[in-house]
Formats: C-alpha cells, sequence, structure tokens
C-alpha cells in the first residue's frame, strides 16, 4: 500500500461542505479536521503542482473559490478530488489527508510566505504557462 503507514488513520466519515468549501474528514483516531478546499488546492499532491522533485514547485494562486465538483475512491487507501477549476490528477491518501488537517495552521503559513517571496498576491489568476501539465523529457 504505496504511501500508507501501518498506523496511519483511516477516514470512518467523508463529507464534502460545499457552502463552507471544506472537506470533512473524521478519522479512526478520533480526529476530524475540516480542510478547506483552497488548501487541499494549493497542496495538491499531483505532479502538475508538486513538480517533479524538490524546488519544481508550481505556486498555486487564485484558488480561494475553488470547490470540489467529484470525489472518486482510489482503492482503499484515498480519494481523487475534481475541482471546480479542472484540476483532478491528484491522488490523496489517507495519510496526506491526515497531514493536511493535522497541519493546516503550518501549511497556511508556508503558503502565505510562498506567496510573499513570489511577490504575489493569493488571489492573483495563474500565470499564463503555470500548472500546464507537464511533458516528458
Amino acid at each position: 500500500m504505496a504511501g500508507l503507514a501501518s498506523d496511519t488513520p483511516t477516514p470512518t466519515a467523508i463529507t464534502v461542505r460545499q457552502q463552507s468549501r471544506v472537506l470533512e474528514v473524521s478519522f479512526s483516531d478520533g480526529a476530524t479536521y475540516r480542510i478547506p478546499f483552497e488548501l487541499m488546492r494549493v497542496y495538491s499532491p499531483s505532479a502538475e503542482v508538486q513538480g517533479h522533485g524538490p524546488g519544481q514547485e508550481v505556486l498555486q494562486t487564485g484558488k480561494r473559490e475553488v470547490t470540489i465538483t467529484g470525489l472518486a475512491p482510489i482503492g482503499n487507501y484515498g480519494v481523487q478530488p475534481t475541482f471546480s477549476d479542472g484540476h483532478d490528477t491528484g491522488i490523496y491518501s489517507w495519510d496526506y489527508l491526515h497531514f493536511l488537517g493535522s497541519q493546516e495552521a503550518d501549511l497556511w503559513r508556508r503558503y502565505e510566505q510562498r506567496l510573499k517571496d513570489a511577490g504575489v498576491e493569493r488571489d492573483a489568476p495563474m500565470a499564463a504557462g503555470q500548472g500546464a501539465v507537464c511533458g516528458h523529457h
């Protein structure tokens, strides 16, 4: 089971909350997280966002209003959301969802710092060419 540690809590309930734009996930360890769609989108585990190695990440902007239009189960270890901006290549394992929920405050700080370092606004549209599907070398 790739990326799933034996001690990773598993979800007992997953609810898409469109009005508040959060994915509510209750875990077997008793924790419940309300993970904002925007946070999920800017930290998508896809190669399109993460790149192919350290320093290759593509900073995501203009995602505050993004919604989840679909949520497909991936085996028994994760889900693959479809976002309203068309992004659908991220597979979120249970441990990654737990990470996003448990580290939300720190992840927001890191995102805001990356925006500041890049000199871009959170709500700026994505620049042309950013977020494009990567070609194979």
